[in-house]
């Protein structure tokens, strides 16, 4: 039988929160993988295709809830907006993953939580979303804690949905991740993030003026990003497991 590559491979049954992650632009660009590995903790592995490292830039509107006892069911009790800076690894057990450079919502609580619970790297911002149309323009501006000031604006143009057999390999290695990693010292931790596969869009960047990757250690991307549109996805987030100790990846040569 062969597995869908746009499906989470597992499920979460207990669910901490229930997310919705909806009107998400994925905006990603090429970067040398010497330049990201640099960025991350031994234990974890930059995972590349073909031949590169991919750096992603993802603003979306965020619905935060807690779970209900019917399978699906949540009470809403938080909406906000966030961008994402993320790339994708593998830690020592082969797992594949998301690496968060950096999280900036403009929810002050999800930020103070997220980073004493899941040790994510999340930042206080004001943001704003505005839909119009087919076209959507996100604006982010760092306020908490440094580099405070830090920007970023991104007006994208969505367009047709894709066909499950139009996406191919690399469509799905940029989108279906269902599994992220954090790192305290030489502790690292994972969380499962289970959900539908994405329903992708085509989508066009009209002006992206960003900020937020270079302030997370990398060069400003260059070139035309590729783009995807999602209208969203319901995820049930796992509990923070441990990972490996100490354990440093066997690098590829």
């Amino acid at each position: 039988m062969t597995l869908d590559p746009a499906a989470c491979p597992f499920d979460v049954e207990r669910p901490v929160m229930v997310h919705r992650w909806e009107q998400l632009t994925f905006l990603h660009w090429r970067f040398d993988a010497v330049a990201v590995q640099a960025l991350l903790p031994p234990s974890l592995e930059v995972e590349t295709f073909d031949g590169t490292a991919w750096v992603g830039l993802a603003p979306f509107l965020m619905r935060v809830g807690i779970p209900r006892h019917s399978p699906g069911m949540a009470r809403w009790i938080a909406r906000f907006c966030e961008t994402n800076v993320r790339t994708y690894v593998r830690d020592a057990d082969g797992r594949p993953g998301i690496w968060f450079l950096s999280l900036d919502a403009a929810y002050l609580l999800a930020v103070v939580t997220a980073r004493t619970t899941y040790r994510l790297p999340y930042f206080w911002s004001a943001m704003t979303l505005d839909a119009t149309g087919d076209r959507i323009t996100y604006t982010c501006r760092r306020r908490w804690p440094g580099p405070k000031g830090a920007r970023s604006r991104v007006v994208v143009d969505v367009g047709a949905p894709y066909q499950p057999a139009e996406l191919g390999a690399l469509d799905h290695f940029l989108t279906a991740r269902f599994r992220l990693f954090s790192s305290v010292g030489d502790r690292h931790r994972t969380a499962r993030a289970a959900h539908a596969p994405w329903p992708l869009y085509r989508a066009e960047t009209v002006e992206v003026a960003d900020e937020l990757i270079p302030a997370a250690g990398l060069p400003a991307p260059e070139g035309d990003p590729l783009v995807h549109y999602s209208p969203g996805v319901t995820v049930r987030i796992g509990r923070p497991e441990a990972g490996a100790i100490g354990t440093e990846v066997t690098r590829k040569e």
